[in-house]
């Protein structure tokens, strides 16, 4: 009646896992938003960005150029994060951390076809977290210190879903829901995905 010690190490690590491979996702799907939206990165959250994306980033983009205003190397970085993680995951035999889609994809399709469609479908996730958390630090921050050193940036990132929303629902009495009505949308996507 001995219990394997992996068991009970195994959830931690992919937690852990999970964390840094979100994270560093997050951080290379920010620089190439700061680059499309050609955001400075003289600014505290742009260098931020950039001390903790170079190592990869710079590398990749010896091979990857950038094209039409996208930094591909970036988005290629955040990639192989996301293929990284789940081909530990489907190593592991972790299904607690793939959704019913993804466990129905690794099923009927080959484990390479499963593996980038994860891949692929995990990438999508983390840009929806991240819109998600730069919606909610915009939204605390115009209530909490407008005038941050973050501020305009965060308003540059977002401007391109609020400002459709805010067409449709222009300011009540002083209070923008056009934040609110974006994260119900995004959060609409993520139960799709």
């Amino acid at each position: 009646m001995f219990s394997n010690p992996l068991s009970s190490v195994l959830p931690a690590f992919l937690f852990l896992l999970k964390a840094v491979c979100g994270f560093f996702s997050m951080l290379f799907i920010l620089r190439l938003m700061l680059q499309w939206r050609r955001i400075s990165f003289i600014n505290p959250l742009g260098g931020f960005v950039l001390k903790l994306t170079n190592w990869a980033v710079l590398s990749l983009r010896r091979v990857i150029p950038g094209a039409g205003g996208i930094d591909w190397a970036s988005l290629v970085a955040a990639f192989i994060l996301q293929f990284v993680f789940f081909s530990i995951v489907l190593s592991l035999r972790a299904p607690m951390l793939l959704s019913p889609l993804m466990l129905n994809i690794v099923a009927e399709g080959g484990w390479t076809f499963a593996l980038l469609i994860i891949s692929l479908t995990g990438l999508l996730q983390q840009i929806l977290y991240l819109l998600i958390l730069l919606l909610i630090l915009q939204a605390v921050l115009s209530w909490v210190n407008p005038y941050s050193p973050f501020a305009p940036t965060l308003r540059q990132l977002t401007a391109p879903l609020l400002t459709p929303i805010q067409r449709i629902l222009p300011p009540i009495s002083g209070i923008d829901l056009s934040p609110l009505v974006v994260i119900l949308l995004l959060q609409a996507l993520l139960m799709l995905l």
